[in-house]
């Protein structure tokens, strides 16, 4: 099965690329540095021409609010645009345990714009909703020892429960 992971050169989507190859799969690594822009559109159709499943774990490259909100929608727009015209059967997005929840912040609030839109498409899809630590822990790791002690005896929240949106 020929995958498509826009994002396939980063930090999640080289490690997702290699386990579908594993697995048998086609796996194509879409990204800027493979000419595959899903901001502009560049190497889209071509990228996606026969894959069955679009997997999108690209992030923004800036966190002001409006800029996060303009990437994920453009980008998300594009992927689904680009996605129904090569005959894409299944989009796969990854998001982040607690969006709903978290909507102050501009990055949220530009994931759940990202996760509404793929909602509304035609094409089938998966929500994935992970919980953000990789990229924390080294900032966690070289904490002074007091301040990890407290951070460590924080009580689990029902604001963070896992959660996957259903398959449809």
């Amino acid at each position: 099965m020929k995958i498509v992971v826009i994002g396939g050169s980063g930090l999640i989507g080289s490690k997702v690329v290699s386990k579908l190859r594993e697995q048998g799969h086609e796996a194509v690594a879409a990204s800027p540095k493979s000419g595959v822009n899903s901001i502009t559109g560049e190497g889209l159709a071509e990228a996606l021409k026969g894959a069955s499943v679009v997997v999108d774990v690209t992030n923004s490259p800036s966190w002001e609010d409006a800029a996060v909100m303009t990437f994920f929608e453009t980008s998300t727009r594009n992927l689904l645009a680009y996605g129904a015209a090569a005959g894409v059967k299944h989009h796969v997005a990854l998001s982040v345990v607690g969006t709903e929840r978290l909507l102050a912040s501009g990055f949220f609030r530009a994931k759940m714009a990202q996760e509404n839109l793929i909602k509304a498409s035609s094409i089938p899809y998966t929500i994935i909703r992970a919980t953000q630590f990789f990229e924390f822990v080294k900032g966690i790791a070289d904490f002074p020892r007091k301040a990890t002690k407290y951070a460590c005896q924080l009580r689990s929240s029902s604001l963070w429960r896992p959660t996957m949106s259903p398959v449809r």
